[in-house]
């Protein structure tokens, strides 16, 4: 059995797979001040729901955006998960995937885990020319060659950062709920034209930066086969409605990375 743990800024995605089906994947709020064993009392309950008990854990793999939270995840894992496992708890780094993706952006390090995990589980998947959108605390667009190369991409503020500002910075705009959406672009009212500008203006900010790094790339006079754009993230599915270049809608891309990645270092070991 693989745990497999996506720490990121707003939540913690942590995922059990028995051989390559997942079996259980949970999301959590990503609280800095969670100790070692508060983590291990959550994980212990989540697992139970499904019948699951720790010692049948084999292997753990992490990432992590959130050094502080990694360090008690890693520290978890191993007071009381790691009894059984097979080879040592894996933190993923730029450094020990380098053999699964080519990095040619200008400083490496600096490049979040997460977005590599998702690269290279979208070229194993696809195998082609991939632009592959993370809907997180920050929205990123990740290139990757056909080739297998990361290239760089785009960071941008997430829908519930932009949100939260509206609702902060100006004296009227209300907090709204965004999993209903507009009636239609042009909004009747504050809270129809609040939805408007986020669903409809990021779906349009998606399309937009996609034909620019469509053009970019040179996949101008691909098809859909050479040329894929890939959702993920805990709102994608909110914007993927609204933007038509959207391909592919992949929730469970980070596990399915760091599962791909988890086994191919027990092949190499």
């Amino acid at each position: 059995m693989l745990f497999a743990i996506d720490i990121g800024n707003s939540h913690t995605v942590i995922g059990l797979f028995k051989d390559e089906i997942l079996i259980g994947q949970w999301r959590l709020k990503s609280d800095r001040d969670r100790t070692d064993d508060e983590l291990a009392i959550r994980c212990h309950g989540l697992f139970s729901l499904i019948g699951v008990k720790a010692e049948t854990i084999t292997g753990i793999i992490i990432a992590s955006v959130v050094p502080a939270l990694e360090t008690s995840w890693i520290s978890c894992c191993r007071k009381y998960l790691a009894a059984n496992l097979e080879r040592p708890l894996m933190a993923v780094s730029a450094e020990n995937i380098k053999d699964s993706i080519r990095i040619k952006t200008e400083h490496p390090e600096e490049v979040g885990t997460d977005r590599l995990v998702n690269s290279i589980a979208g070229w194993q998947k696809y195998r082609c020319n991939l632009v592959i959108i993370d809907f997180g605390t920050a929205i990123t667009f990740d290139c990757v060659s056909v080739r297998c190369e990361y290239l760089g991409g785009a960071i941008l503020p997430g829908i519930a950062i932009a949100l939260d500002a509206l609702s902060s910075r100006t004296a009227k705009l209300p907090r709204i709920d965004v999993r209903v959406g507009p009636e239609k672009v042009i909004g009747t009212n504050t809270v129809q034209a609040m939805k408007s500008g986020i669903l409809h203006g990021y779906g349009a900010l998606v399309d937009g930066m996609t034909q620019k790094i469509r053009l970019e790339m040179g996949c101008s006079e691909c098809d859909k086969s050479e040329f894929k754009v890939i959702a993920t993230g805990g709102m994608a599915h909110l914007i993927a409605p609204y933007a038509l270049s959207i391909g592919e809608l992949e929730p469970m891309l980070t596990l399915e990375g760091l599962h791909f990645l988890h086994s191919r270092q027990q092949k190499n070991d």
